[in-house]
């Protein structure tokens, strides 16, 4: 039977970037695309699919309170290099059955944010990256 306290409350979510806390961060998103090839088969009417490959994407969303992202690749991308990150996610709701960390290996940015402020709203700052190694520390195992 479902229950509703099961569910997970993002507001209990944490990051971490090279292994500091983004308090900051108010939310995180890390997909996994899959790339498909069609693949017709004799015998069936049906067009199946075959993984050729994936392609790993994500966003970090913090408030502006400081230059951590700035500071994180600034330098690096003037002198020419593609810098290469760690992002540590973990999601722990006291309420629901456990807790998830998943750890990106190599998250690349796609973009740096110089400036981007306007009056009367609050700050914030949207990092979006791509990736292609992940590991999951910790899961949730499904009930019933």
């Amino acid at each position: 039977m479902a229950n509703s306290e099961r569910v997970i409350n993002g507001t209990f979510g944490e990051v971490w970037l090279d292994g500091d806390k983004v308090a900051e961060c108010y939310g995180l998103e890390a997909k996994v695309e899959f790339e498909k090839e069609e693949i017709a088969m004799c015998g069936q009417l049906g067009v199946d699919t075959k993984i050729m490959g994936y392609k790993g994407t994500g966003s970090l969303k913090m408030h502006k309170m400081n230059s951590r992202m700035m500071l994180k690749l600034s330098d690096k991308v003037k002198a020419g290099s593609n810098p290469r990150l760690q992002i540590l996610s973990a999601l722990k709701d006291p309420a629901a059955d456990g807790g998830e960390r998943i750890l990106i290996k190599d998250a690349a940015f796609d973009d740096m944010t110089l400036a981007g402020w306007e009056a009367k709203n609050k700050g914030e700052v949207e990092c979006p990256f791509t990736f292609t190694d992940w590991e999951l520390l910790d899961t949730i195992q499904p009930r019933e």
